[in-house]
């Protein structure tokens, strides 16, 4: 039941990470907006919170004493599997808030990452020379009163993760896969290609058949004129 409810976290922290690092790599683009940064904001404290309760879960078990070997291999591995998707959710935090300082949404005059180019190639150049001259004064709203919020749940996170390694060592490299690398990519394959493979199976064995039979008889042939020159040149001597 432990083991089922820590996959289940797992799989929702996996998710959570994946939307937010999305989301991340859409900051300072043309889609970039208020509602934007406050999902970013939703979505990092939710991953927070489902990772707070994967620590706990897992630590607790982790430091189970009557847990079975294999149980505990088990559980080792869900550890490693989280303590990766706790750095990479660090990494996109990190991101965010480099992107958040440089594309403030409170500055009108600065300018987002666009894709294309619009207007005459004059004005793109005299509008790129002049992007390092500009100074922006920033007010103090929800998107820096966010962003120092961003920096101390970074400060959190990485609190955490040192905290973890001080409760529970479990070496990455102690920890064995249960699958060969790229064995959900395979599994995909085979199964998109199941049908395919049915058919061209059927096909290879109706070929081989047929193929079979020609040499059979290419067999006998050779074997028949064999004979009969066998037979002549006895006649003949």
């Amino acid at each position: 039941m432990v083991k089922e409810e820590c996959k289940a976290l797992l799989d929702a922290l996996n998710k959570v990470t994946a939307c937010y690092r999305h989301m991340v790599l859409t900051i300072g683009g043309t889609s970039d907006s208020q509602n934007l940064r406050e999902e970013l904001k939703k979505t990092r404290q939710k991953a927070q919170e489902l990772a707070v309760a994967n620590r706990n879960k897992l630590t607790t078990v982790l430091k189970d004493k009557s847990v079975s070997k294999e149980d505990k291999a088990e559980f080792e591995r869900l550890w490693v599997i989280f303590s990766t998707c706790l750095e990479i959710l660090e990494i996109d935090m990190r991101r965010a808030l480099e992107l958040g300082h440089e594309f403030p949404l409170n500055v009108p005059k600065k300018h987002l990452i666009q894709t294309g180019m619009s207007g005459g190639t004059s004005g793109v150049a005299a509008r790129a020379m002049s992007v390092q001259n500009m100074k922006y004064e920033a007010e103090h709203n929800i998107d820096v009163v966010d962003l120092k919020d961003l920096e101390n749940e970074i400060n959190q996170v990485g609190e955490m993760m040192y905290e973890m390694e001080m409760k529970v060592n479990v070496p990455q490299w102690t920890v064995e896969a249960k699958q060969d690398p790229g064995a959900e990519l395979k599994s995909t394959i085979s199964v998109g290609a199941s049908s395919i493979g049915m058919i061209s199976v059927e096909e290879n064995k109706s070929f081989c058949d047929i193929s079979k039979v020609l040499a059979g008889i290419v067999f006998s042939a050779v074997l028949i004129i064999a004979i009969v020159l066998a037979v002549c040149v006895v006649k003949l001597s």
